[in-house]
């Protein structure tokens, strides 16, 4: 008889013991998901944040370079002119290092994403070869199960209906007599 036609009883302990893996499964696909769906909006913010950093880059780029034309027409005009460049051309360096900052703060927040994008695949590719060697050990586990206990207390079974019912043949009561019978018969009729 093929293992999947036998009824599970909830009183076996087989039956629990598949219950209890059978959990086990939904738990760690819903944690897969999980960290799916928590790498994916990670993902998207930082695509957000890059979106609105870039053009505000290019505005401070454009507006750097403004200040330094500024400042080079300013020399060429008048003596008056040179403190003002120098006042905007200390404006322009620190509008280069906030730019460098912020190049470096979202060069950072990409590295942090990565990492945490490989993290997030390796528990995955983790998660994953943990379901399969639990899955290769619960197809062991039953065959084990099936082979050692399953089949030989079947056999028990049929081995103990066979002796019960060849007990029951030997201390049956024994048959009349063909003439007791017909004797009695008679009487009862007649």
């Amino acid at each position: 008889m093929p293992f999947l036609a036998l009824q599970m009883r909830t009183d076996d302990p087989a039956f629990w013991v598949l219950v209890i893996v059978a959990v086990s499964f939904v738990v760690i696909a819903v944690a897969m998901v999980v960290i799916a769906v928590v790498v994916s909006r990670v993902a998207r913010a930082v695509g957000n944040v890059e979106r609105r950093v870039g053009p505000l880059m290019e505005r401070v780029g454009a507006l750097a370079e403004q200040v330094r034309v500024i400042a080079v027409q300013g020399k060429e005009v008048a003596e008056q002119v040179t403190v003002m460049t120098g006042h905007l051309s200390t404006a322009t360096m620190h509008f280069s290092e906030s730019m460098a900052l912020v190049r470096d703060e979202v060069r950072d927040l990409k590295e942090v994403v990565g990492l945490s994008t490989e993290t997030a695949r390796a528990k995955v590719e983790m998660i994953s070869r943990s379901i399969d060697e639990t899955h290769g050990q619960l197809v062991t586990t039953t065959n084990f199960i099936t082979s050692k206990i399953v089949n030989p207390a079947r056999e028990i079974a049929a081995i103990m209906a066979g002796v019960k019912r060849g007990l029951e043949v030997l201390l049956a009561p024994a048959p009349k007599q063909i003439d007791q019978s017909y004797g009695e018969e008679e009487m009862f009729i007649g």
